[in-house]
């Protein structure tokens, strides 16, 4: 299982390495719907804010919006030239952000399906993408032309994006304008942020960075993990949750300490971890999607 997301409604969706995309229930993980659109592997899948609304991409270069209550395809995103990786959803969904082995990340306009921004000039694959409202963190200069009006909510916004040249990147996303670009040890896999003022990646050869955004180039906080590759993160109150390749998932708090280990996989690369108001869920190689109790963590 490569990707999950999960709501605070009920529902989950998920994406399997053999191209299966499924609507769950959180409680039962009863599967309500099968998603089938794709053609070949689905590499990321989310819910809207809304948490009855789908977004998927994967190998076909395609971008799907689809309906979780009726499992029906509401709309087909065309443009990039490779694999999509990962994306990101503008405030409620009126604008999304997709990433891809094409080198670039795309702002869309979901209700006419068209391209609204390219980010071209990042070099090479673009593994990850999140999006964080950073107003007063940093100052970002105006547009330098008229915005379209079918970009909803994108003042204000920095766009992260994880490339595989071992690089962070930082996009405003209304502006268009590169913010800043910090060196990493090895690929960026995944992303997130923490708070308007900071945000933490994990790399491919284990390393975890905390930036402050105000003060890019020194980061906070930077070590390595002695378990594989960092491949998901996931923001819980001031730390965060994180899988590696070799089964290993855990929390690091707000002073950067690991403070709990979750169990179950066994060496077996986690993919993904996500976590809504209750619980904690994970995707894993073996085939399972496991759910924690956030209420026994302690944290």
């Amino acid at each position: 299982v490569v990707s999950l997301d999960a709501s605070n409604g009920g529902l989950a969706v998920s994406a399997d390495s053999a191209g299966k995309l499924k609507i769950w229930l959180t409680s039962t993980g009863e599967v309500r719907r099968e998603l089938e659109g794709h053609y070949g592997d689905v590499y990321t899948c989310r819910l809207f804010p809304s948490g009855i609304v789908v977004l998927s991409g994967g190998a076909d270069m395609q971008l799907k919006i689809w309906s979780a209550e009726t499992g029906k395809c509401a709309a087909n995103i065309i443009g990039h030239t490779a694999a999509i990786l990962d994306t990101a959803v503008v405030d409620r969904g009126r604008n999304v952000v997709s990433c891809s082995k094409d080198g670039t990340a795309k702002l869309w306009d979901v209700g006419q399906q068209q391209c609204l921004s390219t980010f071209t000039e990042i070099g090479g694959n673009v593994n990850c993408c999140s999006l964080g409202s950073i107003e007063g963190a940093i100052s970002l200069e105006e547009p330098r032309g008229p915005v379209n009006e079918r970009e909803v909510m994108t003042s204000g916004k920095l766009l992260l994006v994880g490339c595989e040249n071992s690089t962070l990147q930082g996009y405003g996303l209304q502006n268009r304008q590169k913010i800043f670009e910090l060196g990493c040890h090895d690929a960026v896999n995944c992303s997130c942020f923490l708070s308007e003022n900071t945000a933490v990646c994990g790399t491919q050869s284990g390393h975890i960075t905390v930036v402050d955004l105000r003060n890019y180039r020194v980061p906070l906080k930077e070590w390595k993990e002695s378990r594989s590759a960092i491949l998901s993160l996931a923001p819980h109150k001031t730390g965060f949750f994180t899988s590696t390749g070799d089964g290993s998932c855990f929390y690091v708090d707000g002073q950067y300490n690991t403070m709990m280990e979750l169990t179950g996989p066994d060496c077996d690369p986690v993919y993904k971890v996500v976590c809504n108001d209750t619980h904690i869920y994970t995707s894993c190689r073996d085939g399972t999607v496991r759910k924690y109790n956030l209420s026994d963590t302690g944290i």
